[in-house]
């Protein structure tokens, strides 16, 4: 049985195929079309799926989208009526561009199924995608289960509990009562891009004094006794869908947001500083009734606030639960994988088998089609004996890789199949990398990847993090051997590397770490500030000579910027 899951509705759509309970491949239109969080229909990522999987459309039995229309028409025409005066923004985006969605769901069916038999349409709800979906691929038989982000349909946040293929929901938090909308409203007002750019006000809070501002911002949004989230709309525009999300209230209590590329003042840090502690406080809150109720032993966190890996260390360290899961594309870009592994158990009623804990779900390229590209270019590069050796000398050497090698991985973390890779010994090297290579602020921190044998002597964390998500402290006496991912606050985003998940990254760690001392590299997303992580070789190799970065480890060969040598004329 061949399941498609898609997220078509949102933005960082995506596609997935699911065959026989396990998951073949998942992929984000993005990396394809190279428009970051796109929201475009998945046409090429969807055709992608299928080559990798081996399956024509004709193969597919069952489509599950992260979408469920029917469930939102009521209460947003209603919503729009109560301020007719305010609503025409409203209506552009949820009303009218979802009528456009569906018809352009409804010509792909028609283009790949014009007659006979089609696959079977499951329209399963946001929420239910992100929560139920993340527990289905989750490690756990019985878990409590939080999803937040900026809103599906029509909620914000869902908690309830998870035991074996039942998910029970206990309640939700209606728009326009958001916690991911209220942090989406403080990223514009640092003077980011919000619903896009929240990762880099969760990395300038650390910079800020959060008792400037705290009780100010704790007046914005409350958890109630039931666990829902209440917000203060005085304080915001949101809700309207208009040209700003913050109000004038806002503004007179915070102060003057900062423009666009503007330039940061001290209030900027500690509003960052101060809505990011609320943030997490609300969260634990939330986590301290579903422990409460359901008494279990792990934590499932889904939707695209569970990319704030800050709050996800405080969950894991004070919540009291065992550890947490996050999917690697814990927003909406896994809804994909979550609608398909809801309809599999909840609407198909199979068992549960697979685990999501391997990110490495993407397509791949071999080194007959790298070696055809870097001949085509004419570029200088050779073929290494051990990659994996090499690429760890030139990076105690002090030298900054672009890191391109099997699978790629889903979400937004690189995580050692599109990365580049540096030396966190040398203290300047963040500088280096984000003026040099990256093109951005000059604030924002880099994260370490460490073997998972070696990660405890490094950093204060007691269970694996394979996929970045969950910020821990490094340990006081390393800090000064690792100044490169040491953010201000002492903290770090890590991921932990097991040998069997990946196991060339791990021998690269491990080699690095033999000649050091120290078996961590700086990992951060092969690609530059505002375009998607690398697809392709040709995306790799374009992003290299582009950038600051001095080699190319790509598939077993390592490319240089040297003059080309002189092309084979096979004689």
């Amino acid at each position: 049985m061949i399941i498609l899951g898609l997220n078509t509705w949102f933005h960082d759509t995506s596609a997935c195929i699911v065959r026989d309970g396990e998951l073949v491949v998942a992929l984000e239109e993005e990396r394809f079309s190279r428009d970051k969080h796109t929201r475009a229909f998945p046409e090429l990522a969807i055709q992608r799926c299928l080559e990798v999987a081996g399956i024509d459309y004709a193969d597919i039995d069952h489509i599950a989208l992260s979408i469920k229309p029917t469930h939102q028409w009521l209460p947003k025409t209603l919503y729009a009526l109560k301020a007719p005066h305010k609503s025409l923004p409203f209506i552009k985006h949820e009303l009218v561009a979802g009528i456009f969605k569906q018809q352009r769901f409804k010509a792909f069916m028609k283009a790949h199924w014009p007659s006979g038999k089609s696959p079977q349409v499951h329209y399963i709800q946001h929420h239910l995608a992100h929560a139920a979906g993340s527990f289905f691929v989750s490690p756990y038989e019985h878990a409590a289960i939080m999803a937040i982000d900026g809103s599906g349909e029509w909620a914000c946040a869902w908690l309830g509990e998870g035991r074996g293929t039942d998910v029970t929901c206990f309640n939700e938090s209606l728009f326009p009562n958001s916690l991911g909308s209220v942090y989406e409203a403080v990223t514009e007002f640092c003077g980011f891009k919000p619903n896009y750019d929240e990762g880099k006000t969760m990395g300038l809070a650390p910079l800020g004094d959060a008792s400037s501002f705290i009780k100010q911002a704790r007046k914005c949004v409350t958890v109630n006794a039931e666990g829902q989230l209440q917000v203060n709309l005085d304080y915001f525009s949101y809700q309207y869908w208009g040209y700003r999300r913050c109000s004038d209230l806002f503004h007179q209590t915070f102060g003057k947001p900062r423009p666009l590329d503007g330039e940061f003042k001290t209030h900027h840090h500690d509003v960052a500083a101060a809505f990011q502690q609320v943030l997490e406080e609300c969260a634990l809150a939330m986590a301290s009734i579903l422990k409460q109720r359901t008494n279990a032993p792990y934590l499932v966190i889904a939707g695209g606030v569970a990319l704030n890996s800050v709050m996800n260390g405080r969950l894991l360290r004070e919540a009291g639960f065992d550890d947490v899961y996050i999917m690697p594309a814990a927003g909406d870009n896994g809804t994909s994988i979550g609608a398909a592994f809801t309809v599999l158990h909840q609407t198909l009623a199979q068992p549960r088998t697979a685990v999501h804990d391997n990110p490495y779900v993407g397509n791949q390229y071999d080194d007959v089609n790298i070696e055809a590209l870097l001949k085509q270019f004419k570029l200088s590069y050779h073929r290494a004996g051990n990659v994996a050796l090499e690429a760890a000398q030139l990076l105690e050497q002090g030298h900054i890789l672009g890191w391109f090698q099997g699978r790629m991985e889903i979400g937004p973390r690189a995580l050692g199949a599109r990365s580049i890779l540096a030396n966190p010994a040398y203290p300047d090297m963040k500088a280096k990398i984000n003026s040099e290579v990256k093109f951005r602020e000059a604030y924002r921190p880099f994260a370490p990847s460490a073997t998972v044998e070696a990660a405890g002597e490094f950093f204060d964390i007691q269970v694996e993090a394979p996929f970045m998500l969950k910020v821990c402290q490094v340990r006081e006496d390393k800090q000064a051997q690792l100044p490169a991912i040491t953010h201000v606050d002492g903290s770090a985003r890590l991921q932990t590397v097991r040998r069997d998940t990946n196991p060339l990254y791990h021998e690269l760690i491990t080699q690095l770490g033999q000649r050091t001392g120290v078996p961590v590299v700086l990992n951060t997303s092969f690609n530059i500030q505002g375009e998607p992580v690398v697809e392709s070789p040709r995306d790799a190799i374009r992003c290299f000579f582009s950038t600051g970065l001095d080699y190319l480890a790509i598939g077993s060969f390592i490319v240089s910027k040297q003059a080309s040598a002189q092309p084979d004329t096979g004689k």
